[in-house]
């Protein structure tokens, strides 16, 4: 399901801002991180990554993700 243009966001580093493509997860998941704003087509704006949770800029709100879930979420470059 990767591409070259494809990757985890939890590789993208803060600052980067990209596009959503695909969540790989489960049904529950999916549709939780749905309610939260998280859908294909979205931009997300990485704001802080330190090894923890990942901070997320979505429609000019702020979510915390944990690394395992970032990892699941794949993202291309806006």
């Amino acid at each position: 399901m990767t591409t070259n243009s494809t990757l985890p966001l939890s590789m993208i580093t803060p600052g980067q801002t990209v596009k959503l493509v695909a969540i790989t997860t489960g049904r529950k998941l999916r549709r939780r991180l749905t309610e939260l704003g998280l859908t294909p087509g979205v931009e997300l704006r990485v704001m802080q990554d330190q090894g923890g949770p990942m901070l997320l800029s979505v429609y000019n709100s702020r979510l915390a993700l944990g690394r395992s879930m970032a990892h699941k979420i794949m993202v291309s470059p806006a």
